[in-house]
């Protein structure tokens, strides 16, 4: 194993320059509708996210000989691309399935309890939560599990939660093509929880009201249907 001086060495050799050229290309790629191109982007990402988490792994003395230990860059960089952060792969949008609101149902629907898992940016660490959302139809209507869908698609990447309440709520509006659209999202941020001030027992709400939920009888009733 190399010793820290070397390993700090070796760091101080990657330029910026290096970094960048690593990883150009990969957000053009990412909009390609050819499955080939979009597995060759995910490798290499793979294999310089784990090249570099190696170097951090070494870095804080761990041995990479060991067992347990020698396959986890690779496993983690896995992880970061294939799923907890495949939201910053547009190519994984999920499509959204629309249809006609024959019932003419004119009332709010609402999806409560939608289970969040996604990553504090500041330190990486989870945010684990629940969701809710409600919309209005203005002639069409979503299938459900395709809102679980979305919801997944913006909390798979390093977040702030604020600006994943806005993110759901803006691409709900685009994919029902309607305005009437409430997000809340309860969360507990292990960056609190679990470092720094260690506060297991707080939470974190945040919320989203736009056309007719900017009511304040029709945001009550949402509030009081998702208690």
């Amino acid at each position: 194993m190399k010793n820290n001086n070397a390993i700090y060495k070796d760091f101080e050799e990657i330029s910026l320059e290096e970094i960048e050229e690593n990883f150009t290309g990969f957000s053009e790629k990412a909009s390609s509708n050819d499955d080939k191109v979009l597995l060759k982007e995910d490798d290499e990402k793979i294999k310089v996210i784990a090249n570099h988490f190696k170097g951090i792994m070494q870095t804080l003395g761990l041995d990479l000989n060991d067992d347990s230990l020698k396959d986890t860059p690779q496993r983690v960089a896995k992880m970061y691309v294939k799923e907890i952060f495949n939201g910053l792969n547009p190519a994984n949008e999920p499509e959204v399935t629309l249809f006609e609101n024959k019932y003419q149902y004119n009332k709010m629907v609402v999806e409560k309890d939608i289970t969040l898992f996604s990553y504090c940016e500041h330190h990486f660490v989870p945010i684990i939560g629940k969701v809710h959302v409600a919309y209005i139809s203005k002639g069409k209507v979503i299938g459900l599990s395709k809102i679980n869908r979305l919801v997944q698609y913006y909390s798979r990447r390093p977040q702030v939660q604020e600006r994943l309440t806005n993110q759901i709520a803006e691409g709900l509006k685009k994919a029902i093509g309607t305005e009437d659209i409430a997000v809340v999202i309860d969360a507990v941020h292990l960056c609190v929880a679990s470092r720094g001030i260690r506060d297991t027992n707080s939470s974190t709400i945040t919320a989203h009201y736009s056309g007719k939920f900017i009511n304040e009888g029709t945001k009550n009733e949402f509030l009081t249907l998702i208690k």
